[in-house]
Order: structure tokens, then sequence, then C-alpha cells
């Protein structure tokens, strides 16, 4: 995939994911909530270059984003899309967990799109 493919893939996962909370299913929505911040790691990635081929290569992405925007921010807004990508498999996210986890991850996203 282009990373244009990518950016595509990220806007489709969030409207997917407000389409999934809404109807109840907590599981799908955060797993389309990782779908996004994941993709959008990856095509900032091949923009510049950068490893992005496994999990890892995606937190140094961020990590390097971070030093170099000065923004600890995307690192923590990183972070929390992992712990949807965890409530996939688990489900041990609550709903006011999920409310109020939702906002920063759209916000990373969005701080990734722009770039």
């Amino acid at each position: 995939m282009l990373a244009a493919d990518h950016i595509q893939t990220v806007r489709g996962f969030l409207v997917k994911a407000d389409l999934e909370f809404a109807a109840g299913d907590p599981l799908q929505a955060s797993e389309k909530l990782w779908g996004a911040a994941s993709h959008v790691v990856i095509a900032v990635a091949q923009q510049r270059g950068w490893d992005h081929n496994s999990h890892g290569a995606l937190r140094n992405v961020v990590r390097r984003l971070s030093a170099e925007y000065e923004d600890p921010s995307l690192v923590g807004g990183f972070a929390v899309a992992e712990k949807f990508h965890a409530n996939f498999y688990h489900g041990f996210m609550g709903d006011d967990e999920l409310d109020f986890s939702r906002p920063p991850v759209n916000r990373f996203v969005e701080q990734l799109l722009a770039i």
C-alpha cells in the first residue's frame, strides 16, 4: 500500500469506529481506532523512508516524531491507541474508560494526518 492508501484507510477506520461504538460493539470499535492510529503512523513512516514493518517499529516512528516536533503527547496518544488494540483481544476497558480514551487517539491521528 502507498501512503495515500493508508490515509484513506485511516479515514475509513475512524468512521467505522464511531459506528461500532454507536452500535454497542466496543471490541470492533477498539480495533478500528487502533487501525486508524497504526495506519497513520505507517503513512508518515513511508513518506520519510522509515522502517514500519513491526509494532516496535511503529513505536519508534512515534518516538522519533515526538522528538522532532517536541511533542510528548504523540507518544501518549499512541500508547492509548495501543490500549484499544489490547482491548480488542481482552475487553477490559469499561464504558467510562472507552469514552474518555477516544479523544486522545482521535487527536493523535489528526496530528499525524496534518504532518
